[in-house]
């Protein structure tokens, strides 16, 4: 690994340098050679910063870290990498296997319904409460067509029913009616 150091605000000094090379190499483990990592250490006030761009073959990690220590944000820094090259390891290995033919000719096939610690069901990141506003659905087209979101959640005043207006791809609006 190669690595390349900046110093701003800040002296250089040797045990900074070689505590940074050693922390580095646990990153290393991860990454196919050749490696190149440019490391800039940065001190404002008390503000303590250490940032980084690693460029490995076929991809780039970059990182940033701040703390009121340098140590610490180096330290914070490289568990920060390690983990995004361990995700990146994880994601090249699923893509490998994705396509069936490495697993079942290593003999690697899970019985049915189960799933390998790599593979994860999708899950909800984000929920959101609306106000399904009472109104007709001509009203509805109008406001939709007015805002810029790409949906509308509203109470059909003809039937009295939850109804989401979408815009389609083709430009069109589609509408979905809950029942029951």
């Amino acid at each position: 690994m190669r690595i390349k150091l900046s110093f701003r605000n800040i002296e250089p000094s040797d045990p900074l340098k070689l505590y940074v090379e050693e922390k580095l190499a646990r990153v290393k483990k991860y990454l196919e050679e050749p490696i190149e990592a440019h490391v800039v250490l940065r001190v404002e006030k008390f503000r303590h910063t250490a940032e980084v761009s690693i460029d490995a073959s076929g991809f780039r990690m970059n990182g940033a870290e701040e703390t009121d220590d340098m140590y610490s944000s180096i330290d914070l820094l490289v568990d920060n990498l390690e983990a995004q090259a361990a995700r990146k390891g994880k994601e090249k290995v699923r893509r490998r296997r994705s396509g069936g033919g490495a697993k079942e000719s290593a003999g690697l096939l899970e019985p049915a319904g189960q799933t390998t610690e790599d593979e994860q069901e999708p899950r909800v990141i984000r929920a959101e409460q609306v106000y399904a506003k009472p109104m007709h659905l001509d009203e509805a087209v109008m406001e939709l067509n007015l805002s810029t979101g790409e949906f509308m959640v509203f109470t059909n005043r003809s039937t009295n029913r939850v109804n989401v207006l979408y815009r389609r791809k083709d430009g069109n609006l589609g509408l979905i009616e809950a029942v029951g």
